[in-house]
């Protein structure tokens, strides 16, 4: 059966029930800060999902075994690698982090982004 308009998701349109959730306690460095996510879609082998994620003020380690796509939609955040190196990322930006990466993840006000992301390393 051929996959028709009706087959897209439309992140607008959806009605998609938001998961809240806390990091685990030897993950965060700073703060106590709830996550909230909105998984639009996830593909049928669950490698490549897409969606919109929200994390409240507070810093907490980071170790990506996926391939992620991010637009920040609102708010700020600092990413630092393991080297120490920082990147601040707002408002309208747009880039991917690799499978790979390691470091930490600093809300600096409450951030939302879409993400896409891609899982290798599932089967």
């Amino acid at each position: 059966m051929p996959i028709g308009i009706d087959s897209i998701i439309d992140f607008s349109a959806i009605n998609t029930a938001v998961e809240r959730y806390k990091l685990s306690a030897e993950k965060v460095l700073q703060g106590d800060p709830e996550q909230h996510l909105q998984n639009h879609y996830s593909s049928d082998c669950d490698q490549f999902h897409a969606g919109v994620w929200q994390g409240d003020i507070g810093c907490w380690k980071v170790a990506y075994s996926e391939h992620e796509y991010c637009e920040i939609l609102s708010g700020a955040s600092v990413i630092t690698d393991s080297n120490g190196t920082q990147m601040t990322v707002k408002t309208g930006d747009r880039f991917v982090i690799p499978a790979g990466f390691k470091g930490t993840w600093q809300v600096l006000e409450s951030c939302r982004k879409v993400y896409v992301i891609f899982e290798p390393n599932q089967q």
